[in-house]
């Protein structure tokens, strides 16, 4: 099987299995785990930020951006097909009390002047906002880049009154190797950032969080409270650590096979490509196959191919560290046996 599902998949590389195998540890609640200080101090360098904070996932890592941002009652604005507002549980009504107010995107990047529109002026009436978020890359918008001007200009209007804005950067080196602006550069638009280990970069688990020293101090405390404070866990923050000292470059790869994908599915009849390809997703639209999505992914699932739906007419495909050059051929040779068929 051929898993373009997610690049969530990966598995650790033997480098990073290597890694974890041999790591000394300590204990972390203790702040005596070596290389999870390692890893962090070194995220932190690369952001441009003070300090960061090794969580078990992007959901925990947004989740802790809420809860120390954010007083209960407060709203939190962001992109109307944010992850945070689709994929992960209603975590800030459910945890941190607050609300989300969402607003319409265009491949994922808001408008400034929306943005500014929708900050809450001092009523009794209303809640205030408590954080600004951006997503970048995008998932639902296909992996789509939010140009840097934009998050500049959303930055400023936030610093005008005051609002934190969080980065949810869960693929920002996605982003970073396919524009050419550095993490740094992105992560200097915004008070927090947090991205994952266990997507493109192949490590096993994890997760960074990252800002000012003192948003850390609040922020291990919440770690904490979610259960996410962990023992010995250098076995696997120092395959994180490899991931993110060795794996960035590659991502070009990744980027470069989805375009092949995206070339491809252009030429096969019934099949439409929805929108720019600008990192390593590709949506694909399947209605002109007269199949549902969900029709497809089974159809293709047994042809050997795990892709995954993404909505009634909508199918992801994502390049990961996993699938290769002649593992991208078999995709595209399996899909089109598949547009035959139906044709």
């Amino acid at each position: 099987m051929i898993d373009v599902r997610s690049d969530t998949v990966t598995r650790p590389t033997p480098e990073m299995r290597k890694a974890g195998y041999h790591v000394e540890v300590g204990d972390d609640v203790y702040g005596e785990d070596l290389s999870v200080i390692k890893l962090e101090e070194t995220a932190a360098r690369m952001l441009g930020k003070e300090a960061a904070l090794f969580v078990t996932s992007g959901t925990q890592g947004n989740q802790i951006a809420a809860l120390t941002h954010c007083d209960r009652g407060d709203e939190v604005l962001l992109e109307a097909d944010a992850h945070l507002f689709l994929y992960e549980g209603a975590a800030m009504s459910a945890l941190a009390g607050v609300q989300p107010r969402t607003i319409q995107g265009v491949r994922g990047a808001m408008n400034p002047e929306h943005v500014r529109a929708a900050v809450r002026p001092d009523n009794i009436h209303f809640p205030e906002t408590g954080m600004i978020c951006i997503e970048n890359s995008h998932n639902k918008a296909g992996g789509a880049i939010v140009p840097l001007e934009n998050m500049q200009a959303i930055h400023d209007i936030a610093r005008e009154h005051g609002i934190p804005v969080h980065l949810d950067g869960a693929r920002l080196f996605n982003a970073s190797v396919a524009s050419g602006i550095s993490v740094k550069d992105y992560a200097a638009q915004t008070d927090t950032v947090q991205f994952c280990l266990s997507k493109g970069l192949g490590a096993p688990v994890g997760s960074i969080i990252s800002g000012s020293a003192e948003f850390i101090r609040k922020a291990r405390k919440w770690r904490k409270r979610l259960g996410g404070g962990l023992r010995q866990v250098g076995v696997i923050a120092e395959p994180g650590y490899v991931a993110l000292t060795t794996m960035v470059d590659r991502l070009a790869e990744d980027h470069e096979h989805a375009a092949l994908l995206a070339e491809a599915f252009e030429q096969v009849p019934g099949l439409s490509i929805e929108g720019p390809v600008d990192t390593n997703i590709v949506i694909v639209n399947v209605a002109g196959l007269s199949m549902s999505s969900d029709h497809f992914v089974e159809e293709l699932t047994k042809a050997g191919v795990f892709a995954g739906t993404f909505g009634p007419d909508t199918v992801r495909f994502v390049t990961h560290y996993d699938v290769n050059r002649n593992d991208i051929k078999q995709v595209i040779d399996r899909v089109n046996d598949l547009a035959r068929v139906r044709s």
